[in-house]
């Protein structure tokens, strides 16, 4: 019913959505009626800690090995993994190892679990340490294409989504334009990724790119 004056329209057409708001579809209530689902993805999402927890046992040593490639403060600070449940409305899980985050300065390798999309392996350097390593880096072209990274074109730093805003194939670029983009930009990303349906290569792949990383550095 619409009453004759506006603010009652204005009342029951807001009761109106609220209702379509709250009602729950087939397919809604036969998720909220099923307790299996969401304890799968609790188990899935431990799955994925423990996984990360692996790759981390890799880097350690890795890291300690080629100390001296990294800045002392850096190795001083021990591995974490974050947990969340809402990145673009989905879970993730991230291994931050060797990290460092302070206002104008990060260095970072990232290794994220991100459901429904992919595991990625992330550098991620601004401020002191992007002008430490970009001429390291940029020697390493070729690598980075033969090893399927991407080069993040976005001026927010945050995101980790493999969207074309957000980041294109380093093959994209030439040498020369790869070069020119390391230098005049505030930050480097590079990124790689795996589709989850390559679960049991993940630990290899992540691992693997992070000893990649560490050639890039020295």
């Amino acid at each position: 019913m619409i009453f004759g004056s506006n603010s009652g329209t204005v009342v029951v057409n807001s009761m109106m959505d609220n209702k379509t708001k709250i009602h729950l579809s087939t397919f809604e209530m036969d998720l909220v009626n099923n307790t299996e689902w969401i304890l799968t993805k609790n188990i899935v999402l431990k799955k994925a800690e423990y996984l990360l927890d692996q790759v981390q046992q890799h880097v350690i040593p890795v890291t300690k090995h080629n100390a001296p490639l990294f800045p002392a403060e850096i190795i001083a600070i021990s591995p974490k993994i974050s947990r969340g449940e809402n990145y673009n409305g989905l879970p993730w899980r991230m291994l931050d190892y060797p990290r460092w985050f302070d206002k104008e300065n990060v260095f970072a390798v990232r290794t994220m679990f991100w459901w429904g999309n992919f595991f990625s392996t992330t550098l991620h350097l601004s401020g002191v340490y992007k002008q430490e390593y970009v001429d390291a880096i940029g020697r390493f072209y070729d690598d980075l294409c033969k090893g399927l990274f991407f080069y993040c074109i976005n001026d927010d730093p945050w995101q980790h989504h493999f969207g074309k805003e957000n980041y294109l194939p380093v093959e994209d670029f030439s040498p020369t334009e790869f070069s020119e983009l390391l230098d005049k930009r505030s930050f480097i990303k590079l990124s790689a990724k795996l589709p989850l349906s390559e679960w049991d290569r993940a630990t290899a792949f992540l691992s693997g790119n992070f000893e990649r990383i560490v050639r890039w550095l020295g």
